[in-house]
């Protein structure tokens, strides 16, 4: 078949499709397909944070030049062509949090031994004292596995240690000829601290590493670019890459004006990005940031060292304190979506990463060995490092991938022309623009629009309660904070009274009407620590409504049932509510149903699908605890 042919056929195929499409929206919203217009498919499509645009369907017509060669600028498809396929990307663990050198020891080496490929170490203030650096590397051969600095402050202490270690080692003969094997990062990261407010060596300390260690023999790179720093304050994807490459291109600056070369400034740099549970993004995202400092290194007049390694950590923000086990999987997301991305090293936050030590009742180790197997298990069987760049040729990964650096690269230029970084830093530029995308993100989730499933869909009501402080977030923008503030709230009402804080549902007509807004109330009032009584079907004028919402002792309803019946018995479940001593008496469903009813028989508010849930669930929790405060109630009904 000829070209011509095959794109014939494609259009006409996109065409069948698109018909298709016009008699499925049609049908479900009861109007002719001509008034969908030509483009119905349109109506499918989503938007991301960024703006970007995804289709529901890409096809031969979204086809994207195919891009070099792994290794070759401007790496998308990654910056090593030679990595080895049967290891993947290095499996990285982190260590040395408030813990005792001899500790952090054995567990490095039993990591080691079980799958750990890569170490990112915390040294001084709380965590491991920096004059024991060589006692927790002991053991630990490094030209086999690199090594991260996380020092904070004391970097340019614990780097000077860390250089005397390597020389004792050179000196006596540690089997190393190559010593270009031994890979180092420090872990100076001044720029992106500045912004989240991390306690870190001054930009003049970072560059002075930086000369020293490119003098040495051994591969070590002084910055850490990390934009975790701003995933975490609530940015989108293309707004952390954005800012990260101008944090770059400012180091850029500093290690060339003080006498780097242009090849060796890039060669101090490498990149630290969040992974998260939306696939496809994740890998679209860590593409897209190779593409756009390849493109920063161009400019430059040095391609040739444009492909900086990228490390990359699930996202500490989607972590969730309430039902926490499904952090699992979504930490497993995250690490397929990076691995694929083609980063360069992986590290996956245990699970409970969110909640106080121990306060699951799991260890520590326990807790870092899933962590660990998560990896392992998608490397050594399901192979996913086998194949660099298993995305390219995607219509839908290209196109995202495309889309994703140019909206990078627009909030690059943007913070550019406000001066660069520093300048945009201190104008507020960065900080505002993330800000509005964190509220939005916020808004999606108590809208209910973005699900964090175990928090705002199907929560577990049952959980046991947290303990005191579990829910202090520091610096990070978790997307469940909200709901689960909401639920503090609850256990704290539960420790006072012996039971949770309770709503009443009349749920009218038989199991079959009712029950799809029964359940919709149950769930969403759940998401909020609130227990929903069911009685089971009702029948308006018979008794039975007053009867059960006085036997469940709850001064709040919610009618659930369908718009027909609504229609005919709606009010007066409202009325003999009222009669029987219910303060708020709520609909599950939208208010155009009682329009017409009469003022003093209208129901107090209206709960559908799109309300701000923790909105209506605050102002809930409010009139309940109001309410037992006023009536000094110890106790309620079950």
């Amino acid at each position: 078949m000829s070209l011509a042919s095959e794109a014939e056929e494609a259009a006409r195929a996109y065409a069948d499709w698109q018909h298709s499409v016009a008699g499925v929206l049609a049908k479900s919203r009861r109007i002719d397909a001509a008034e969908l217009g030509p483009e119905p498919q349109k109506l499918l499509e989503t938007v991301t944070y960024d703006g970007v645009t995804v289709a529901p369907l890409y096809s031969p017509r979204d086809e994207r030049p195919e891009q070099p060669l792994p290794g070759t600028f401007p790496y998308v498809r990654g910056a090593d062509a030679t990595r080895d396929v049967n290891a993947g990307w290095l499996v990285s663990a982190r260590f040395g949090e408030g813990a005792d050198a001899s500790d952090v020891n054995r567990a490095v080496l039993d990591s080691l031994e079980n799958g750990v490929s890569a170490l990112w170490l915390a040294v001084g203030g709380a965590d491991l004292p920096v004059r024991s650096l060589e006692t927790a590397l002991d053991g630990v051969l490094l030209d086999l596995a690199p090594l991260t600095l996380d020092a904070g402050t004391d970097a340019p202490l614990a780097a000077q240690a860390l250089f005397a270690l390597l020389d004792a080692r050179a000196a006596a003969g540690d089997g190393v000829t190559d010593r270009t094997a031994v890979r180092v990062d420090l872990g100076t990261a001044p720029l992106t601290s500045a912004f989240s407010g991390a306690a870190d060596v001054a930009l003049g300390d970072a560059v002075a590493l930086a000369a020293e260690a490119a003098a040495r023999s051994e591969s070590v790179r002084a910055i850490a670019v990390d934009g975790t720093a701003f995933h975490n304050a609530g940015a989108s994807d293309a707004e952390e890459l954005g800012a990260a490459i101008a944090a770059g291109l400012e180091y850029l600056r500093a290690l060339t004006e003080s006498g780097l070369t242009i090849g060796q400034a890039l060669g101090q740099l490498g990149f630290r990005f969040s992974a998260t549970d939306d696939q496809f993004q994740t890998i679209a995202k860590f593409r897209a940031a190779r593409l756009v400092w390849a493109r920063i290194a161009q400019v430059c007049g040095a391609s040739d060292f444009g492909g900086a390694p990228q490390h990359a950590v699930t996202s500490a923000a989607m972590m969730a304190q309430r039902d926490p086990w499904v952090n699992m999987l979504r930490t497993t997301l995250a690490a397929f979506g990076a691995g694929v991305g083609g980063a360069d090293a992986v590290t996956v936050l245990p699970f409970d990463a969110a909640l106080p030590a121990g306060a699951l009742g799991v260890s520590k180790t326990f807790a870092a060995r899933i962590a660990r197997n998560t990896q392992l298990l998608l490397l050594e069987e399901s192979h996913l490092g086998r194949v660099l760049d298993p995305a390219s040729g995607s219509w839908y990964v290209e196109d995202l991938t495309q889309q994703v650096a140019a909206k990078a690269w627009e909030f690059f230029q943007q913070i550019e022309a406000a001066g660069g970084y520093l300048a945009a830093l201190d104008a507020g530029l960065i900080s505002e623009r993330i800000a509005a995308t964190r509220a939005q993100r916020e808004s999606d989730i108590a809208h209910r629009k973005t699900t964090v499933t175990g928090v705002n869909e199907f929560p577990n009501l049952a959980e046991a309660p947290l303990p005191a402080g579990a829910a202090e977030t520091g610096s990070v923008a978790r997307y469940a904070a909200a709901f689960e503030a909401l639920r503090d709230r609850s256990d704290a009402y539960l420790a006072a009274h012996g039971a949770r804080p309770a709503v009443f549902l009349a749920p009218l007509g038989p199991v079959a009407e009712h029950n799809v807004r029964t359940t919709f109330a149950a769930n969403l009032l759940a998401s909020g620590g609130i227990e929903a009584r069911n009685p089971g079907p009702l029948a308006v004028g018979d008794g039975s409504i007053a009867a059960a919402a006085k036997d469940s002792g709850a001064g709040i309803a919610v009618i659930c049932g369908t718009d027909k019946r609504y229609a005919a018995e709606a009010t007066a479940a409202v009325e003999e509510l009222r009669a029987a001593g219910v303060g708020t008496v709520l609909l599950a469903g939208p208010e155009k149903v009682v329009a017409d009813a009469d003022s003093s028989a209208r129901p107090d508010g209206f709960v559908t699908a799109r309300i701000d849930a923790v909105s209506v669930l605050s102002g809930l929790l409010d009139t309940i605890e109001s309410s037992s405060d006023s009536s000094g109630d110890t106790g309620s009904k079950k």
